[in-house]
């Protein structure tokens, strides 16, 4: 279809078709609910307190939901020029939404943002405003663009520091109710976070060589497709062993061990899989192990003491 004639589509099937294309509702839906809960209950464990209030889990629920959907509309706006000379069948070069549309969505969203914040403590302001901070480094490049395409693995990093960012608003959402200072044994949880933001970014950058497009720099591109799959099935490894860490900052580190163990098996066999048969569709595989990975290893730091 041609701009016009999304531009004679009603809002609702626009919207539709974006969401559908650059951010499934239900498929985000249920990461954020499993990465958000699984958080607040990690610090509520690590406070020695009662189980965060209905409000302060929805709130942070909605609350993170709706920062991933702005680092959607900041990577819209960022990598747009790009879109359009390499990737022109994404939904805003096609013109399904407009960056104008896109602005101001994200203008909402950080005033229902602020509302919730403001309406669960007041304290949890300074939390937001930090992490809309770095986001809007971000989506600037760090005022250093030129620099950081040339350097992937800095680009890579400085990029994944958004989701420790996130977690800290997340634990906020739970402590800022019910005490007057932050759990200790966070470190290990906020690394956690990082390394998972990792495992996922190169996973779903994992391509066949007859996939890669001309101007999209993917991991597979960047290392060669062998480096990238082992890259990442390390990554997994070393976020699993600090997911193992965390567990035992709450004394579940005997149970956790065997699901981290088994997660670092399953992106062995993932990988091995791939590097064999070398399709399309079990690269696309790649990505959705890596978000299968990252729910069972959140589950296992806040569900999993409930449990035992």
């Amino acid at each position: 279809m041609s701009n016009v004639s999304y531009q004679q589509l009603s809002w609702s099937k626009r919207w539709w078709i974006y969401q559908r294309e650059r951010f499934p509702i239900v498929q985000n839906g249920i990461v954020v609910a499993v990465f958000s809960i699984s958080t607040m209950l990690y610090s509520s464990i690590l406070r020695n307190g009662s189980s965060p209030s209905l409000q302060s889990l929805v709130i942070g629920f909605l609350s993170t939901f709706l920062f991933f959907l702005l680092l959607r509309i900041a990577d819209e706006f960022k990598d747009f020029e790009e879109d359009s000379r390499f990737r022109s069948y994404r939904a805003v070069p096609r013109g399904v939404v407009t960056l104008k549309h896109l602005g101001v969505l994200g203008v909402f969203i950080g005033l229902l943002q602020l509302g919730m914040a403001y309406w669960l403590s007041p304290k949890l302001i300074f939390w937001l405003v930090l992490a809309w901070g770095y986001l809007a480094l971000m989506s600037k490049e760090f005022f250093v663009k030129e620099w950081l395409k040339s350097h992937p693995i800095i680009y890579l990093l400085s990029h994944m520091v958004m989701m420790p960012m996130i977690v800290m608003y997340i634990v906020a959402c739970d402590w800022v109710t019910a005490s007057d200072t932050i759990p200790s044994g966070l470190p290990w949880l906020l690394l956690a976070s990082y390394g998972n933001g990792i495992v996922l970014e190169i996973g779903r950058k994992i391509r066949i060589p007859e996939d890669e497009e001309y101007g999209v720099e993917t991991y597979s591109f960047l290392w060669g497709y062998k480096r990238a799959t082992w890259i990442w099935v390390a990554v997994v490894f070393l976020t699993s062993f600090v997911v193992w860490m965390a567990s035992v900052q709450v004394g579940t580190g005997q149970i956790v061990m065997w699901c981290a163990g088994l997660n670092v098996l399953i992106a062995v066999w993932m990988a091995v899989t791939f590097l064999k048969s070398m399709t399309t569709k079990v690269a696309q595989a790649i990505e959705k192990v890596s978000g299968l990975l990252i729910i069972l290893l959140y589950l296992s730091l806040g569900l999993v003491p409930l449990l035992f």
